[in-house]
């Protein structure tokens, strides 16, 4: 049995997201840009890629197509990079993720994605009250996605807003439903929440210690591989980053999730601080046969 020090860490890189310029001038939006900026990311340490196509209202072949003016570039010079795209804004969850088949039958996709919950999403207002919408994924859009993972061999990277949502997990898990290279984020919402610039809004549970350890009590002798990140913050400003690799987990940063007011970096230089912390604390970063393996990916890298 592999122990945490020598277990490699699997970075996911968020490069961007719904994050916009006017947010962090560095995020990439364009394909070319989102080309440029995948092949930086693998050299500076990435494991995983998580990348949106500019435009989230999109689904089906047009979907498909915004992301492949990316990646058939990226895929071309890096055959073996683990990526995988997010939901579109469809009527329902098949034709949301109706993009996936598309690309699971043009290239070679070893990873897809569920959200398997719901969570109020938003800001604060002039008084400082909450405002926004329902991010809302029913059990049966769980259950959606996880065909189309069956489907197509892939494995899951589930988003876990709410420790709710790692209970519809678990329930798959222990009913043995649980697609073959599931691994679970989970998010944390720290001062500005997902997409404002005021503070006082977020989701979830706070970027500390012990909510880390709620977390771990939940899935605690499944052996599901985890990973930590910070929404609306900074994870390399809260204990959970070192405390995660300490304890065997994994990190999940980049410009989807990482805000600050003043401090405007590029997905390489946070990388770069990923990389660096592993190193203090001793565990090497995976490479893509390495992260197949601790995933348990249907299909070999």
């Amino acid at each position: 049995m592999t122990s945490p020090e020598s277990l490699p860490v699997l970075i996911e890189c968020a490069i961007n997201g719904e994050t916009r310029p006017s947010r962090n001038p560095n995020v990439p939006r364009e394909p070319e840009q989102i080309t440029a900026d995948v092949l930086r990311c693998l050299d500076a340490g990435a494991t995983v890629i998580h990348a949106h196509n500019g435009n989230i209202r999109e689904t089906g072949r047009a979907a498909a197509d915004l992301y492949l003016a990316a990646w058939r570039p990226i895929l071309a010079q890096r055959p073996d990079t683990l990526w995988y795209p997010t939901l579109g804004m469809g009527a329902d969850m098949t034709e949301s993720i109706s993009h996936i088949d598309y690309l699971a039958e043009e290239i070679d996709m070893k990873l897809g994605l569920c959200d398997p919950g719901s969570t109020n999403i938003g800001a604060p207002d002039e008084d400082g009250l909450p405002v926004g919408n329902v991010y809302a994924n029913s059990y049966d859009d769980v259950r959606t996605c996880f065909a189309q993972a069956e489907r197509h061999n892939i494995g899951p990277s589930l988003a876990i807003y709410e420790p709710g949502w790692m209970r519809t997990v678990l329930a798959f898990h222990n009913a043995g439903r649980l697609p073959a290279g599931a691994m679970v984020k989970f998010y944390f919402g720290a001062e500005y929440g997902l997409f404002s610039t005021k503070p006082g809004v977020s989701f979830g549970l706070p970027p500390t210690i012990n909510a880390l350890l709620a977390y771990l009590d939940l899935i605690e002798g499944t052996g599901l591989p985890w990973s930590v990140s910070v929404w609306g913050g900074d994870l390399f400003d809260t204990p959970i980053a070192r405390r995660a690799l300490e304890l065997g987990g994994h990190l999940h940063v980049g410009l989807e999730e990482h805000f600050h007011p003043e401090y405007k970096p590029t997905n390489e230089q946070i990388l770069q601080q990923a990389t660096a912390l592993c190193a203090e604390v001793g565990r090497p970063v995976a490479t893509t046969v390495e992260a197949a393996r601790i995933l348990g990916l249907p299909k070999a890298v």
